[in-house]
């Protein structure tokens, strides 16, 4: 009798936990959708790539558990050591700005969480980034890993001075601010190609600009303000 006992109770709760992890993955899609629908469509997001993109990657497991149930609120979360996961209609408008094309090579200095790489692995060909906090930068280059991404490089290093090896990039996108653009990054940018920065104060407020390099002079676009953490080594000297 104990025996049938035993069996009927491990029947039970083999039966509702994949129920309750259902459920619960279930809310996390119709979060996913809410999100897409009021924050990037929105708000004017057309890029059909960067949508589906964000519509298919799950934001939720970007962020620490404690944060898990406001991961699609469009605001910034914080992931750690003074840092944070960009809201995602900012994420969606960088990523839009740029343009990009499934052939191109794209570098990214900020990994942060690795959000943000995996919404440009969706859409390109290859994806390179620099985390200069190395817990930060290991625990996204694990975590692109378990998802299946395998067109993502991950170094731990000083972005301000990019990738030399990996050169030109077709498109560089910054995720910290800097209240320049570090020549470096300039010059590992394409001829043609773009590159995005919070640029102004490191403080409190910046203005997100598009930048294009065009015979070697750059053509400037600022697209509105925005708030991001400073870029810290050799940009903050």
């Amino acid at each position: 009798m104990n025996l049938l006992r035993y069996i009927s109770v491990f029947l039970v709760l083999w039966l509702f936990f994949p129920a309750v992890s259902a459920r619960s993955e279930d809310v996390y899609t119709q979060k996913r959708k809410q999100m897409i629908k009021h924050d990037i469509k929105g708000r004017g997001i057309k890029d059909k790539r960067v949508i589906d993109a964000m519509a298919k990657i799950p934001r939720h497991l970007f962020v620490p558990a404690f944060y898990k149930d406001k991961a699609y609120g469009d605001y910034p979360l914080p992931i750690g050591e003074g840092q944070t996961i960009s809201q995602p209609y900012v994420v969606a408008l960088m990523t839009e700005a740029l343009n990009l094309k499934p052939d191109d090579r794209v570098l990214e200095i900020g990994t942060g969480s690795g959000y943000q790489a995996a919404v440009l692995a969706e859409i390109v060909k290859e994806v390179y980034t620099i985390e200069i906090r190395q817990r930060l930068a290991e625990e996204a280059e694990k975590r692109l890993k378990e998802l299946g991404y395998k067109n993502i490089k991950v170094k731990h290093a000083d972005g301000y001075f990019g990738w030399q090896e990996y050169a030109p990039f077709d498109a560089i996108i910054i995720t910290a601010s800097a209240n320049h653009i570090p020549p470096p990054l300039i010059k590992q940018l394409k001829e043609g190609g773009r590159l995005i920065i919070p640029l102004g104060r490191t403080v409190y407020f910046q203005t997100l600009t598009l930048v294009t390099k065009k015979k070697e002079d750059l053509e400037l676009k600022q697209m509105g303000g925005v708030s991001f953490v400073p870029m810290i080594g050799e940009a903050r000297k």
